[in-house]
């Protein structure tokens, strides 16, 4: 049996646990154990096992995630992410479908700060999807613009999505939190244009408005909005002006969340332990993730299936087009089974040498393949954002009717893809700007 062989045998047996819900870190680093002792022999194998994680996870620029993912954390255990919606709840309720609208926003803000769309997704469900049903909102809309809007975290800077893109395809992460940022706006605002296009339509979506809101409450509640921005800008603007780099700011995030917290009278030596236990969690599940996608990449590279994958798509045609299209359709089917993070992990050895052959941007790319993740986090069958909300709401709501609300918006991440795609300007001038 020859490499390619074994290489093709090990990527089917790995997708087929996957599909069998076994971990995917496990599942990464048996496969590729087991596959590079059938090429070579098992104590090469068992050699990369002792070097290779060390190696790998040592690496300065990985140290942003965990900071990342604690500043988000400490947004949500001190209340910030609460205060944040009802603010723009009270701004916006106005407007047609205000509320899911105000839930967009919420979470566009809460995803910068949190960098992690499961967690945007989990804390937006419990405060936001409540009010919109109080208010008789449809249930696939409430629960599908929350679903939708959660995605937003990988696209909007920091994301950790990005980050490990990032320091896979050797792209720099600034470059990158840069280039990500006008998309996720306009994606954000794409989402927003069509619920007010569906209520313009069809008001019975969104139930009727009871309260009456001063001038002054709306004022208060603007003033209310500050802390999530000024952490984004001040970790974003940092970034841009120079005065520290991307693996920096996330330690400058997570100790200017804390500060803001003081400031509002939220934090709390409970709220501290929550957001750093919550923190290692996350952290831990994403490093035996990185491990074994390690292995894998060293086990693809050995069978030569990278490469013969280039060869076959390269032999239908050298089209930028026709390449984008086998990477979308790859994306897509592997993104309604497999969790945006293992994917990526998964395929990056696969498709990175196929695009730098083609002399594709790699930051251009990159904010494309995320986009692409963002709509298998909420494309059945398994949508992971989906069940995270069906998860927090239990009985409230069905699948089906989430399932059915989030068929629009992935409708309109197609309309944001196919901007990415054709104005690549949108991901491209910032990191020209500051990366000059």
């Amino acid at each position: 049996m020859s490499n390619l062989d074994i290489g093709i045998i090990g990527t089917l047996i790995a997708l087929a646990m996957i599909a069998l819900r076994v971990p995917i870190g496990l599942t990464l680093g048996l496969v590729s154990i087991f596959g590079i002792g059938a090429m070579i022999s098992m104590n090469v194998a068992w050699g990369m096992i002792s070097a290779t994680p060390f190696d790998f996870v040592g690496q300065w620029e990985l140290t942003a995630a965990p900071m990342f993912l604690l500043m988000g954390y400490i947004c949500t255990t001190t209340d910030m992410t609460r205060s944040l919606f009802t603010s723009l709840k009270i701004v916006l309720v106005r407007l047609p479908g205000g509320l899911a609208v105000a839930s967009v926003a919420a979470c566009a803000f809460f995803a910068a700060a949190s960098g992690s769309s499961v967690a945007t997704a989990a804390a937006m469900s419990r405060i936001a999807v409540p009010e919109m049903l109080k208010a008789k909102y449809e249930k696939g809309l409430a629960t599908g613009t929350i679903a939708a809007s959660g995605t937003l975290g990988s696209l909007i800077p920091p994301s950790v999505l990005l980050i490990l893109y990032g320091v896979y395809a050797q792209v720099s992460v600034g470059q990158l939190f840069l280039a990500g940022f006008i998309p996720g706006v306009v994606s954000a605002l794409i989402y927003m244009a069509m619920i007010v296009t569906r209520v313009k339509l069809n008001p019975s979506l969104a139930g009727e408005v009871q309260e009456e809101i001063s001038r002054e409450e709306k004022i208060a509640a603007i003033k209310d909005i500050w802390p999530l921005p000024l952490l984004i800008f001040s970790v974003l603007g940092g970034i841009f002006a120079g005065v520290f780099s991307p693996t920096e700011a996330g330690a400058i995030g997570a100790a200017v969340a804390l500060l803001i917290a003081v400031l509002r009278g939220s934090f709390s030596w409970a709220a501290l332990r929550d957001a750093l236990i919550q923190t290692a969690i996350s952290t831990t599940g994403i490093f035996i993730i990185l491990v074994g996608s390690v292995f894998f990449t060293r086990f693809l590279a050995l069978s030569g299936l990278p490469q013969a994958f280039a060869d076959v798509i390269l032999g239908v045609s050298d089209n930028v087009w026709w390449i984008l299209f086998a990477v979308a359709l790859l994306y897509i089917v592997l993104g309604m089974l497999i969790d945006s993070i293992g994917l990526l992990l998964l395929t990056l050895p696969l498709v990175l040498p196929l695009v730098q052959g083609a002399g594709l941007d790699l930051v251009w790319f990159g904010i494309i393949v995320i986009k692409l993740l963002e709509v298998g986090l909420v494309t059945p069958p398994i949508g992971l954002n989906v069940y995270v909300i069906k998860g927090a709401l239990g009985n409230l709501v069905t699948l089906p009717q989430v399932f059915k609300g989030v068929a629009w918006f992935i409708a309109m991440d197609v309309v944001t893809l196919f901007l990415i795609i054709m104005i690549p300007a949108m991901s491209l001038w910032l990191p020209s700007l500051a990366f000059n």
